[in-house]
C-alpha cells in the first residue's frame, strides 16, 4: 500500500486488518485492545511516523487535556497575592499533571463569578483544584453550588464531615498538639496561640483544638486572653503579636497558626526587646521555605506539599473519570529549629 501524505488512522487500520476505533483505542493505550494487536498497531504506527492528533482525540472524547489551578488572592507584600505554602504546592501540582499528560491552566478564583461555565462548559479544563479559601463560611455556597452542578473539584483544607465535594489536606489537629506538646517539654506554661479560632478558618480551627489537647494532657487551661486573632500574613502577625503584648498577660510561648503569623509575631517581640527564645519560645505552622531563615530559624508543622501536589492531581483525575473519591488526611511532622529551644544558638 503506497501512502501518499500524512498517513491517518484509517491507513493503520487497512494494513493492521483491524476498524480505525480499534487503532484509536490501542494508541491510547486501552485494556479493550490485545496485547498482541496493541504491539502489531503500534509497530506500523511507527513505520508510518505516525503522531497521535492530540486536539482532534480531545474534540471526540470532549476531554481538553488541562486541569486548572485556582489560588485565592491573599494579601501579600509582594505583588504575587499568592500565599508562599501554595507556591511550595505548586511545583508537584505540575509535576503530577505532567506525568498524567495533562497541562496545567493557573488563575485566580477571584477572576471569575461561575467556575463550572468558565471552565468545564467552555471545554478550557476538565477539572478545578482549588488552593485557598479565605473565609470558608463566605466561600461555602460556591462550594455547594459546584457540587450541584456537577463540577469536577479537589480542593486543598481541612477535611471533615459534611463538607461540600473532596478535600485534602493535612492532620491540623495533631499538627497542633505535637507542636504545643513540644512547647511544654520545653518548660513553657503560658502559650499563646495566634490565629483565627473558628469554624470561619476550619484549619486555623484546628490546630487551636490540637492545642488545648495538649494543653488539657498536661493538666493546664487555655485562657482566652492567650488567644489573639490572625489572618496568614507577616503584617498580621505583627499586630497580633503587639496586641498580645498590650494586653499584660504573662506568656512564655506563642503558637502562631501559619509561619507567617510566627515570623511577624517575632518582629513584635524583638521591638518589644524580648529575646526568642531565651525569653518566649516561637513555633509555626507550615514549614514554608523561608522558617529555615529567618534568625532565629522557625520550629514549625511540616505539611508535605510534594504528597499534597500528587494527590491533589490523582484524585482530581479520578473523579473526571467517574471514580468514588474521599476527602483524605495527610500526617504532618515537626521540623525543630533555634526559635523554640530545640536547638541551642
Amino acid at each position: 500500500m503506497i501512502i501518499k501524505g500524512k498517513a491517518t488512522s484509517l491507513d493503520i487500520a487497512h494494513l493492521a486488518g483491524v476498524s480505525q476505533p480499534t487503532v484509536s483505542r490501542a494508541l491510547r493505550g486501552s485494556p479493550m485492545v490485545n496485547e498482541e494487536t496493541r504491539k502489531r498497531i503500534q509497530a506500523i504506527a511507527d513505520q508510518l511516523h505516525y503522531k497521535v492528533d492530540k486536539n482532534a482525540s480531545n474534540l471526540r472524547t470532549q476531554h481538553s487535556g488541562t486541569l486548572a489551578l485556582l489560588f485565592f488572592e491573599d494579601p501579600t507584600p509582594d505583588d504575587s497575592q499568592i500565599n508562599p505554602f501554595f507556591l511550595s504546592m505548586l511545583g508537584s501540582i505540575t509535576r503530577a499533571c505532567a506525568l498524567q499528560g495533562y497541562d496545567l491552566l493557573i488563575s485566580f478564583q477571584q477572576l471569575s463569578t461561575n467556575w463550572q461555565a468558565d471552565y468545564e462548559d467552555s471545554n478550557k479544563a476538565d477539572g478545578l483544584i482549588l488552593l485557598g479559601y479565605g473565609d470558608y463560611l463566605e466561600s461555602q455556597s460556591r462550594l455547594e453550588r459546584l457540587v450541584e452542578q456537577g463540577t469536577h473539584f479537589v480542593r486543598w483544607g481541612a477535611a471533615l464531615p459534611g463538607q461540600p465535594g473532596v478535600s485534602i489536606g493535612s492532620d491540623n489537629f495533631q499538627g497542633g498538639h505535637d507542636i504545643t506538646a513540644h512547647l511544654l517539654a520545653q518548660g513553657r506554661r503560658r502559650i499563646a496561640f495566634l490565629g483565627h479560632a473558628s469554624n470561619h478558618y476550619p484549619e486555623f480551627f484546628e490546630r487551636y483544638r490540637g492545642h488545648l489537647q495538649a494543653l488539657q494532657d498536661a493538666g493546664l487551661v487555655a485562657e482566652a486572653g492567650l488567644q489573639v486573632d490572625a489572618v496568614t500574613t507577616e503584617q498580621s502577625g505583627f499586630e497580633a503579636a503587639r496586641e498580645l503584648l498590650e494586653r499584660d498577660e504573662p506568656f512564655d510561648a506563642i503558637f502562631a497558626a501559619s509561619d507567617l503569623i510566627a515570623i511577624g509575631a517575632m518582629k513584635a517581640l524583638h521591638e518589644r526587646g524580648l529575646r526568642v527564645p531565651e525569653d518566649v519560645a516561637v513555633a509555626g505552622f507550615d514549614d514554608i521555605p523561608m522558617a529555615g531563615f529567618v534568625n532565629p530559624s522557625l520550629s514549625t508543622v511540616q505539611q508535605d506539599t510534594k504528597l499534597a501536589g500528587s494527590m491533589l492531581v490523582e484524585n482530581l483525575l479520578r473523579l473526571i473519570n467517574d471514580e468514588p473519591v474521599e476527602s483524605q488526611t495527610i500526617p504532618v511532622k515537626l521540623a525543630l529549629r533555634k526559635s523554640s529551644g530545640a536547638i541551642q544558638a
